[in-house]
């Protein structure tokens, strides 16, 4: 039904595939490679092209405090390059540090998703970009205050022009921000290496976690493909947030969130829409003890626990994602625009 990518090292391949056949659905097996190395660029829309120009325009929008109704945070405040463009925290904090109601999600690799947010609330990284900024608990901007903002500083009027041929505005905003985080790709991870033919690149225990990941754990229902993520909606947890079913109206929707990456997860704790678990320990005791199994307002969660693995297997999964961890693009901040007001002290130079 479906080839590993492996085909040099074809009887580890072919083990790996019969163990996932035990627990994977057809349906599941139809979407394409269960393991599969991540490529290394995503595909931009037609309308959006990436260029340099719009990069490297959409980089400087993502650092700049003036994209808040405030001028105190950034997108960056809440995606931190050294936080694996998360921020370490169990909640985000908002427009004057209010908690919000959802753990940040990384924003490495974005650019290989269909939909954004928890609740799939955004088609496209354009779509995305924008609805921060706009909300009153986040960055709490009007878009035409920031359009006109920024039609007042010369070196975004000179980069918009050389990026879109247009004046700043809210389209250019979108594309530029998305153009930026198309480039926030991961490079290979040991297991990826190990995907691609080395054997060694992957610990006993991270192999060991593996198959336990493919097999009898059956992690890889949901985490499968090269951004180990379906892309699709569960209920675990039963928590008063409604997720998706804000989104879609559906009652069958209560409690319901996509299903993250785990490319760097080992980086992006602490975990879950809510934060609640702290460690990659937590995670994986949760869906091997944890899992309610009790309804709330008449629902169950989707999955049940794993009550008849044994602990002594947690360890290994943990190993093996751990070994999920990629390079993160190298970071070098970026000079920001100065206003004619002087809110920042110094002109961008070198657009290229």
């Amino acid at each position: 039904m479906f080839q590993l990518v492996c085909a040099v090292f074809v009887s580890r391949a072919v083990a790996q595939r019969n163990a996932a056949e035990k627990t994977v659905p057809e349906d599941v097996k139809e979407d394409g490679p269960l393991l599969a190395p991540l490529t290394s660029t995503p595909t931009a829309p037609a309308d959006n092209p990436t260029t340099k120009a719009k990069a490297f325009l959409g980089k400087q929008l993502f650092f700049d405090p003036r994209l808040s109704g405030d001028n105190t945070i950034s997108c960056a405040s809440c995606h931190i390059p050294g936080k694996a463009y998360g921020d370490g925290i169990a909640l985000a904090r908002g427009q004057q540090d209010q908690l919000l109601t959802r753990n940040t999600q990384s924003c490495l690799n974005v650019g290989f998703y269909p939909s954004l947010f928890w609740d799939g609330r955004a088609a496209s990284l354009e779509q995305q970009a924008l609805i921060p900024i706009q909300s009153p608990r986040e960055m709490n901007q009007e878009l035409v205050e920031i359009e006109q903002e920024l039609a007042r500083i010369p070196g975004y009027v000179r980069q918009f022009k050389k990026a879109f041929g247009s004046a700043p505005d809210r389209d250019g905003i979108a594309k530029a921000l998305a153009a930026y985080q198309r480039t926030l790709v991961t490079g290979p991870s040991a297991y990826d290496r190990f995907l691609m033919g080395d054997e060694e690149a992957l610990s006993k225990e991270a192999k060991q976690g593996l198959e336990l990941f493919q097999g009898d754990a059956g992690c890889i229902e949901c985490h499968h493909g090269p951004l180990l993520s379906d892309n699709k909606y569960y209920r675990l947890r039963l928590s008063g947030d409604l997720g998706r079913a804000l989104i879609t109206g559906d009652d069958d929707d209560r409690y319901r969130f996509r299903t993250p990456s785990l490319r760097n997860v080992a980086e992006t704790g602490p975990y879950m829409h809510d934060g609640s678990l702290q460690s990659l320990d937590d995670v994986v005791t949760f869906y091997y003890r944890e899992i309610p199994s009790s309804r709330r307002n008449g629902l169950l969660p989707d999955t049940q626990a794993l009550t008849g693995q044994s602990f002594s297997e947690i360890p290994l999964i943990v190993a093996f994602l751990k070994s999920l961890t990629g390079t993160v693009p190298e970071f070098i901040p970026p000079q920001l625009p100065v206003g004619r007001q002087g809110l920042l002290k110094e002109e961008t130079s070198g657009v290229p």
